[in-house]
């Protein structure tokens, strides 16, 4: 093996160490969004109940709480498939553990 004793940048396996640990975090942000919207248009409807208005927009605005919804699941699964994706990259790139990018994907994957 004619590898270097210190993994560099050119290391092709830092990039991706760094790639994935930010799909991941975006992705746990993404989700952290996700339920404050859920919150926020719960609030929303309650208000609206309360001030008695046309059931018209609390429906509208049920629709739109329902697609809030929908859209946390899919992102758990990419969240998780991710996480899956970078903890196999981290256990074949045992070698590049004292690298920033290693240490940072490691983070990630233990969220």
């Amino acid at each position: 093996a004619n590898r270097a004793p210190f993994p560099t940048m050119s290391d092709p396996r830092l990039k991706q160490l760094k790639i994935k640990s930010g799909v991941v975090t975006r992705l746990r942000k993404d989700i952290a969004v996700s339920h404050k919207e859920v919150a926020h248009q719960e609030s929303r409807i309650a208000k609206l109940k309360e001030q008695n208005a046309d059931e018209y927009d609390i429906k509208k605005q049920y629709e739109v709480l329902e697609e809030c919804k929908m859209i946390i699941p899919d992102t758990e699964k990419r969240l998780r498939d991710a996480v899956q994706d970078l903890a196999a990259l981290l256990s074949s790139s045992e070698d590049l553990h004292s690298s920033d990018e290693f240490k940072s994907a490691k983070a990630a994957v233990e969220g």
